[in-house]
């Protein structure tokens, strides 16, 4: 049987390409959280055609595309990644990449690429594989603010730090709750965190934010702050919750103006300190059946910092939420 590889190191990320694969195609489907896992997977005779992301820890996409070739192995790669910079098709290109597609992949576009390069014939599916439990003009709306939120966000932080802010694609998915544990569990491969949970609670719509830091980014946190005393816990709290204050804070109010609303936030909950990110997900109590997840993960360029905000809406939320969205489906 045809082998496929899935290489994200998001969970939501590889199953929305798997979900994405045209229904009738037989196929086994494997999958790998970084470039060192696919190369391996790859050399088990698990990935004949293999959809790699570029933006991993470990081994990224290009320096996985440099070990295929190093290796001579014969996998076929389509990326597909949040990163739209030309030079970055170029670069995939020129390391031997079929194909770039953009994230969120559609089915339909999936479907042209693979018929493109020989792997299905020219039948069309009888059905199309949602990309996603919403629907995609509704994800795509909630993308989009999130993206203009996002970046007030950044621009915030950017201005406070004089650093430059990387800013990813969120990723937006309406997942059940215990998928929550194994998207967050895969959101880096880190290994210690701290975080921060604070609820939020508007007009009809509630929910909770999830602020994660590697622990190994305070020491670089400390150099950009200007903090000369000992870094202990103490001091290593109060970066924490200074940061969470400023991404969650700006966050919500950049998705509250576009949507109308007004939030009022709870107070801070410390999840916990120097933790693995299993032992810190389940210190939070969410006991919804499922939620809308919008996952984003900042960087800053020149620094080994890297924090993740993951913001989670009741399900009953989205019901006020869409409606507040419907002008920008208007044709």
């Amino acid at each position: 049987m045809f082998s496929v590889l899935i290489c994200d190191d998001s969970m939501v990320a590889r199953k929305q390409v798997a979900k994405c694969l045209p229904q009738e195609w037989e196929v086994a489907v494997h999958f790998a959280k970084h470039g060192q896992e696919a190369v391996k997977a790859i050399e088990e005779g698990k990935g004949q055609l293999m959809f790699l992301d570029l933006n991993m820890p470990v081994l990224d996409g290009y320096e996985t595309l440099k070990a295929l070739q190093k290796k001579k192995l014969e996998s076929k790669v389509i990326v597909i990644s949040g990163d739209i910079q030309p030079t970055a098709h170029e670069r995939v290109k020129a390391l031997g990449a079929l194909e770039f597609i953009e994230k969120p992949v559609k089915p339909e576009l999936l479907y042209d690429v693979l018929v493109k390069h020989g792997f299905l014939g020219e039948e069309q599916p009888e059905e199309e594989i949602e990309s996603s439990a919403l629907p995609p003009d509704i994800r795509d709306c909630y993308q989009e603010i999130t993206n203009i939120a996002m970046g007030q966000a950044g621009d915030h932080l950017a201005r406070l730090l004089n650093v430059f802010v990387k800013l990813p694609i969120p990723n937006v998915n309406l997942i059940e709750v215990s998928e929550l544990h194994m998207m967050l569990q895969d959101i880096q491969d880190k290994d210690t965190v701290s975080g921060i949970c604070q609820g939020f609670l508007g007009a009809g719509v509630s929910g909770e934010a999830l602020f994660i830091l590697s622990d190994s980014s305070f020491g670089d946190v400390a150099k950009i702050l200007n903090i000369n005393e000992e870094v202990d816990d103490q001091v290593q709290l109060e970066m924490l919750m200074d940061a969470a204050n400023i991404l969650i804070g700006t966050c919500l109010r950049g998705l509250a103006n576009q949507l109308d609303l007004n939030f009022s936030q709870g107070h801070p909950v410390v999840l916990g300190q120097h933790r693995s990110v299993s032992e810190l997900i389940s210190s939070n109590k969410t006991k919804w059946r499922r939620t809308l997840a919008i996952e984003l993960s900042y960087g800053l360029e020149g620094y080994n910092v890297q924090c993740d905000l993951v913001l989670l809406f009741t399900e009953e939320s989205m019901n006020v939420m869409n409606y507040k969205l419907s002008h920008l489906l208007e044709d």
